[in-house]
C-alpha cells in the first residue's frame, strides 16, 4: 500500500551538487526512520544517510560533511542535499521508510545520480 517515489537525479561534475526527493504515499500511519542507500555496479547496497522521528541523523563516513538529509513528516518526505560530488558516490540512490526499528523498509524504485567529467 505504501509508494515510494524518488526524484531529482543525473548527471553532474565532480565538485557539483544534486538534491534528491522522496516522496510517500498510502497507507502508513507512523514513521520510525527515513534514509537513503545508493548501489553501485557490482557492489552491495549501502547506508548513505538516515533520519529518525525524533530527527537524529547518522551519515556513512564518506559522506560527512558532504550530504545533508533532511524530513517533513507531515508530507511523509526525506530530502538528501548532496554538494562536493564525486566520482565514487556514482550509484542508484533508493529512498526507504521503516514503520518500527528492525522492520523491513518500504523501498523507492531508485534515481541515478552519476558524477563524472
Amino acid at each position: 500500500q505504501v509508494h515510494l517515489v524518488e526524484s531529482g537525479g543525473g548527471l553532474v561534475q565532480p565538485g557539483g551538487s544534486l538534491r534528491l526527493s522522496c516522496a510517500a504515499s498510502g497507507t502508513i500511519f507512523r514513521i520510525y526512520d527515513m534514509g537513503w542507500y545508493r548501489q553501485a555496479p557490482g557492489k552491495q547496497r549501502e547506508l548513505v544517510a538516515s533520519i529518525t522521528s525524533g530527527d537524529s541523523t547518522n551519515y556513512a563516513n564518506s559522506v560527512k560533511g558532504r550530504f545533508t538529509i533532511s524530513r517533513d513528516n507531515a508530507k511523509n518526505t526525506v530530502n538528501l542535499q548532496m554538494n562536493s560530488l564525486k566520482p565514487d558516490d556514482t550509484a542508484v540512490y533508493y529512498c526507504n521508510i521503516r514503520e518500527k526499528p528492525n522492520s523491513n523498509p518500504y523501498w523507492g524504485q531508485g534515481t541515478q545520480v552519476t558524477v563524472s567529467s
